[in-house]
């Protein structure tokens, strides 16, 4: 049995805060030397467009009357926004999936917000979906849980014949900015924003058949990404030595092998874009064409990281090219690499 993508869809909010951003980033610079690079690597980024389920009036960090006005809001007050956008966003992709038919089983991922009854739940509810549907909570593992909630859609599928599963991401990540001085989690604010995805995995039907997973975690790299949870919000740190450790660990035989094989190169990548740097990494450390991350690339510039969700709206794009084979990888905390090879298959 060969689980496959049947459809994939996406989904942003309405409001477009980057150039807000990157204004208040710098007022926070404003007299400091790191004014200058930061301005510098907002040009390098490679993003024009980021979402946010705030309104706008809300996604204005400094204004003084929105949602981040002058006190920080607590954790508490973003999980309030969460537990009632994170599910409204979901379904707004799911929704442009058409009919999704009768759903065996339902595996949600997200990483920016936490509620009990749980979004799968909320979601299975919303959906009218059976009582007896199985469902899976994939969370907290940041950006390369996407990998992690389509590879158990692919196992549910192996072991069910019939087996019909409901894959969604949703990412509500502005609403974790975080009010400080200090360029590096300055810069790691500066890549990400919101997103939803939604996908149909099952054993017939045409699709991006699911097929051997990848997994590599890097030694000595477990402080070059981190995301804990703070009074104001979840508190990410992003090493600048990613990219460069992502480089080496993909020009090593071992994982290129575990990356790419040993016979002929995939014809598509579908990376996730979690800033220029590291795609430049990626590209550089497995020798790929220029155009070859031209869809992670697109994504990046359209949306921003929107972590797990970024790698579902690069694969939606990859769907469309109907691919013969292929490579979808991820980076996340760790730090550690996740992905699948995948293949074009005719219904």
């Amino acid at each position: 049995m060969t689980a496959r993508i049947n459809r994939l869809a996406t989904a942003v909010p309405d409001c477009d805060f980057e150039k807000d951003y990157r204004q208040w980033a710098l007022r926070q610079l404003e007299g400091r030397r790191e004014a200058r690079l930061y301005a510098r690597m907002a040009e390098r980024s490679g993003i024009d467009h980021r979402w946010s389920i705030l309104s706008e009036e809300d996604a204005k960090l400094d204004e003084g009357t929105g949602f981040y006005s002058a006190e920080a809001p607590s954790t508490a007050q973003r999980m309030t926004i969460y537990a009632e956008e994170a599910p409204t966003l979901a379904m707004a992709a799911i929704a442009k999936l058409g009919d999704i038919g009768k759903i065996t089983h339902l595996v949600v991922a997200s990483c920016t917000g936490f509620v009990a009854p749980g979004i799968d739940q909320i979601l299975a509810r919303r959906l009218g979906l059976a009582d007896d549907v199985e469902r899976v909570l994939v969370g907290f593992m940041g950006c390369y849980a996407a990998v992690t909630a389509l590879r158990t859609a692919r196992h549910i599928v192996r072991s069910e014949s019939g087996a019909r599963v409901l894959v969604v991401t949703v990412e509500l990540s502005t609403l974790h900015h975080q009010q400080t001085v200090d360029i590096e989690p300055l810069l790691a604010g500066a890549q990400f924003g919101d997103g939803a995805a939604a996908a149909i995995i099952s054993g017939s039907g045409e699709g991006l058949a699911i097929e051997a997973g990848i997994a590599a975690a890097l030694e000595e790299s477990d402080e070059l990404i981190t995301w804990q949870i703070g009074n104001t919000g979840f508190e990410m740190r992003l090493s600048g030595e990613v990219p460069t450790r992502i480089r080496s660990a993909l020009k090593r035989e071992d994982v290129r092998e575990r990356v790419i094989g040993d016979g002929v190169k995939p014809v598509a990548y579908a990376v996730h874009a979690g800033g220029r740097s590291i795609l430049d990494a990626v590209a550089d450390g497995l020798d790929l064409d220029d155009d070859a991350l031209d869809h992670s690339r697109g994504v990046l510039r359209d949306f921003g990281n929107m972590s797990s969700s970024t790698l579902m709206f690069v694969l939606e794009r990859t769907y469309r090219d109907r691919p013969e084979s292929g490579v979808a990888l991820a980076f996340g905390p760790g730090l550690a690499m996740e992905g699948f090879r995948f293949a074009w298959r005719d219904a």
